[in-house]
């Protein structure tokens, strides 16, 4: 699952993939500089994952990667996110096929990204914290 999110908004946009990687990764940022309007640019937080550095990585325009100290979580917004819905929705579950695993994480994702409120809340304390710093 990638996902990225506005806590001041509470929009948010996400993709469900079978890999983690550099070409996933890609494909989302692609997805979000897609749904951007024309005169917004983005800034994403991010930590230092493989696919988030990668020389292969097509950053768009529209788009700018901002990577976080070693070993900071608590400063990205998207953690949070992470963290709600591993403990609401994906923790302690048998999923026996990848179609079971991804129809369960679009749904998790859908019944919390799609509601601002919920995304400002679950998100806010981080991008607080972030802008401190």
């Amino acid at each position: 699952m990638f996902s990225a999110v506005c806590p001041e908004t509470g929009e948010a946009t996400g993709l469900v993939t079978p890999h983690v990687n550099t070409a996933a990764m890609n494909a989302f940022l692609a997805q979000l500089a897609g749904e951007l309007p024309p005169d917004a640019h983005a800034s994403m937080v991010l930590d230092r994952a493989g696919w988030h550095v990668a020389g292969a990585l097509q950053v768009p325009a529209s788009v700018t990667l901002v990577l976080l100290p070693p070993k900071s979580p608590e400063l990205n917004p998207v953690e949070n996110l992470w963290h709600y819905l591993r403990s609401h929705y994906w923790s302690n579950r048998l999923y026996p096929t990848w179609a079971d695993l991804k129809q369960a994480a679009t749904a998790a994702w859908r019944a919390v990204c799609l509601v601002p409120e919920l995304i400002k809340s679950v998100c806010a304390d981080t991008a607080l914290r972030a802008n401190q710093v």
